[in-house]
C-alpha cells in the first residue's frame, strides 16, 4: 500500500496511526542521502547514506524505486521488502508520486495508492509552519512543490480528504481491509473453494 501527499498533509501521521493497528503491516524504510533531523533514528525513519553510495546502489539496480527531491536522494531499497512479502505480510509505503509510478511498473498486480489531500491550502501552509521543522524558505519551496505533487491526485486508486486524522486512519483501515479481500490476493483460496466440492 502507498500513501502519497504533498509535506504536512498528515501522510506520517496517518501512517503511524495504521501501524499501530494494524500488526500484519509494515513500513517499508527508504534511503535517503539527506541529513538526519532530530529525534530521527537509522534503520527506523531512514537509512542515511552519502550521495556516493545511494548512487552506487542505483546502478546496482538495488532500488524498487528512487528520486530525487529539494537537492537530496531517497530510495526504497529491494531486499527488506522482499523479505516481508515472503514472509506473508503486507508493506507500507511513503513516497511520492514519482515512486509510486515505478512502483506500479513493477508490481502493478501488488500495489495500492492513496492520496492524501489537505482540507485547504491554506491548513497545509499552517501546519508546515507549526511544525517546526523547516525554515520559511523551506515552507515557501513546499508550498510550491505542494501544487505540483497534488495535480496527480487522479493517479491514484483511492483519495482521501484528511479534515480529521482518525477518520482519515479509518478510511485508510477501510480500504487495506476490502483490497486484501480481493480474490486475487487471497492465498490459497481456490484450492479452499475446491475443498467445498465446487468445480468437482
Amino acid at each position: 500500500m502507498v500513501l502519497s501527499s504533498p509535506s504536512g498533509a498528515g501522510k506520517s501521521t496517518i501512517s503511524r496511526e495504521l501501524l499501530k493497528r494494524e500488526p500484519q503491516l509494515s513500513m517499508s524504510v527508504s534511503m535517503t542521502t539527506r541529513p538526519k533531523r532530530p529525534g530521527e533514528v537509522e534503520g527506523t525513519d531512514y537509512f542515511f547514506v552519502d550521495k556516493k553510495t545511494f548512487q552506487a546502489k542505483v546502478k546496482a539496480g538495488e532500488f524498487l524505486e528512487h528520486a530525487t527531491v529539494f537537492d537530496n536522494s531517497y530510495g526504497t531499497p529491494k531486499g527488506p521488502v522482499q523479505k516481508v512479502l515472503k514472509a506473508g505480510r503486507d508493506v507500507l509505503f511513503d513516497v511520492d508520486w514519482q515512486g509510486t509510478q515505478q512502483l506500479a511498473q513493477s508490481a502493478p498486480q501488488d500495489v495500492v495508492s492513496v492520496f492524501i489531500l489537505p482540507p485547504s491550502i491554506e491548513e497545509l501552509e499552517r501546519r508546515l509552519h507549526t511544525r517546526g521543522q523547516d525554515s520559511d524558505a523551506v515552507v515557501r519551496k513546499r508550498m510550491a512543490k505542494a501544487t505540483s505533487e497534488m495535480s496527480h491526485w487522479d493517479a491514484y486508486d483511492y483519495v482521501i480528504v484528511n479534515e480529521d486524522v482518525a477518520i482519515s486512519v479509518a478510511r485508510v483501515q477501510a480500504i487495506l481491509a476490502a483490497e486484501r479481500l480481493k480474490r486475487h490476493r487471497q492465498v490459497g483460496l481456490g484450492d479452499f473453494v475446491r475443498g467445498l466440492g465446487v468445480g468437482d
